[in-house]
């Protein structure tokens, strides 16, 4: 392979995602400032619905930054070339995965999201270019969970995921005759 496949960030799929953060907190906060409001059949007790809004804050607060980061992102989402792929596309992104590193191609769906798992016999090799604490806890969580510290989801790339998909396995293959 001697082209070079370049696959922008998505502006718009990021501020879609930086709203959503955005509800979910300001949720977060009701639930801790009102929780009584928000009693119901799913929740019957008060500081379980705060509790909810503690972890609905924390979790959604901590995905706003790392969201906030993209938007403002100049580098490219994700690049093919002859050498891997660098992934720039999400939280975990650890720059270059070598195709010689990549055993094999996986998906796995949580809810409605489909995540490309790059499936590798070097996942610590990975795990230890984390750029901080907390994606490399993401990271090992996803080895533990899947069998790869290495996804890559369409979220915030200028590209549908089943072309993705496709578009990865193709170049995979060439890789591998």
């Amino acid at each position: 392979m001697t082209d070079r496949i370049e696959i922008q960030l998505s502006k718009t799929k990021i501020l879609l995602l930086l709203i959503g953060a955005s509800v979910f907190v300001v949720l977060g906060v009701l639930f801790i400032m009102n929780p009584e409001q928000f009693k119901s059949l799913l929740f019957r007790n008060a500081e379980t619905i705060r509790i909810a809004g503690i972890a609905a804050i924390a979790f959604f607060g901590l995905c706003l930054v790392f969201i906030a980061r993209k938007l403002f992102d100049k580098k490219v989402g994700l690049t093919i070339d002859q050498n891997g792929i660098t992934d720039n596309s999400n939280a975990t992104s650890v720059g270059l995965i070598e195709w010689d590193d990549i055993t094999d191609i996986g998906i796995v769906q949580v809810a409605s999201t489909k995540i490309l798992m790059l499936q590798t016999d070097k996942p610590d090799k990975y795990i230890d270019k984390a750029k901080n604490g907390i994606s490399k806890r993401a990271m090992k969580a996803n080895n533990k969970m899947y069998g790869s510290p290495l996804s890559i989801i369409s979220n915030s790339l200028k590209i549908k995921n089943d072309d993705l998909e496709k578009l990865i396995r193709e170049e995979f293959e060439k890789r591998n005759k």
